[in-house]
């Protein structure tokens, strides 16, 4: 009987002992999410006039964001943006990832991740403006094709538009890929690709049907790091985007700012956020299948 208080008081200290430690993480996650993120959700629901808020509850700005095209062609520009720098992004940092983990010797690996981080020591607006210096109509890329005879005048698509945007957030998010891409890598058995080629695949099947699939994890997590925070992002569609590359998000930013009707923009915040929830759900969904499936 006194050992099964015993065990009991056991329990409930080790219960105890757990909520302590979420105790701290979860009101951090409370006061510095949930709470914001509330008040957003709120704010969508009433209505400013200038200086005056309205704390009446309405549908009214979201019946705005629906009826007026500019607010739809803002959103799906940034869905199509920040898919298409989410494709770049993994289709590159995938290599480079294979590249460190199977090729590169152990020792060593340390010193290629910390090279891959060095765009993290500096500014992301230096980075942006440095861009602007690369892609501008006289700028380094530009001016090296003029002098190698490959073009006879600047291309003007690289700069000041979608494509821009995209090669930009590419290269500001290719650790951001490259890292989970790396750690799922290294998880991988290496016998397990040693017994797909002695049962006859080739490199390219035992790639395909043993590699990729265990690497998913890391494919998907890369997938998502990207997509979320890119389709938020508003400055660099402002500094390279130009009028036809700017985003959800720079309407957002201009609702609060220049506008004044935060109303409205928590209400493009709240749609922009449901947008990029629903598409990762159906991304997990679909991944899921597939890793299923194999």
């Amino acid at each position: 009987m006194n050992e099964g208080r015993t065990k009991r008081r056991h329990g409930r200290s080790e219960t105890a002992q757990g909520y302590l430690l979420v105790a701290t993480p979860f009101a951090y996650a409370l006061l510095l999410l949930a709470v914001p993120l509330g008040a957003i959700v709120m704010f969508s629901f009433w209505t400013q006039d200038y200086l005056t808020l309205d704390k009446t509850l309405t549908l009214k700005n979201y019946r705005e964001a629906f009826s007026e095209p500019l607010y739809g062609e803002l959103l799906i520009r940034s869905l199509l943006v920040s898919g298409a720098v989410t494709l770049a992004t993994v289709l590159t940092a995938f290599p480079i990832a294979y590249f460190v983990s199977f090729y590169v010797p152990p020792e060593r690996k340390s010193m290629w991740i910390f090279l891959i981080t060095i765009p993290f020591w500096t500014s992301y607006l230096i980075r942006v403006f440095l861009w602007k210096v690369i892609l501008g109509y006289n700028g380094v890329f530009n001016t090296t094709l003029l002098g190698l005879g490959i073009i006879d005048e600047p291309l003007t698509f690289i700069l000041y538009n979608v494509n821009a945007v995209v090669i930009t957030l590419a290269h500001a998010y290719a650790p951001f890929a490259i890292l989970p891409i790396f750690v799922a890598l290294e998880k991988i058995d290496r016998t397990l690709l040693e017994a797909g080629r002695d049962l006859g695949e080739s490199y390219v099947m035992t790639f395909f049907r043993v590699t990729l699939p265990l690497a998913m994890p890391g494919v998907v997590a890369a997938v998502l790091i990207v997509f979320i925070p890119t389709i938020g992002d508003y400055v660099t569609p402002r500094l390279v985007g130009g009028p036809d590359g700017l985003m959800i998000a720079n309407m957002i930013q201009t609702q609060f700012l220049k506008l004044n009707n935060a109303p409205m923009g928590a209400a493009l915040a709240v749609l922009a956020m449901a947008m990029v929830g629903a598409v990762a759900l159906v991304f997990l969904a679909l991944t899921r299948r597939f890793l299923r499936g194999q």
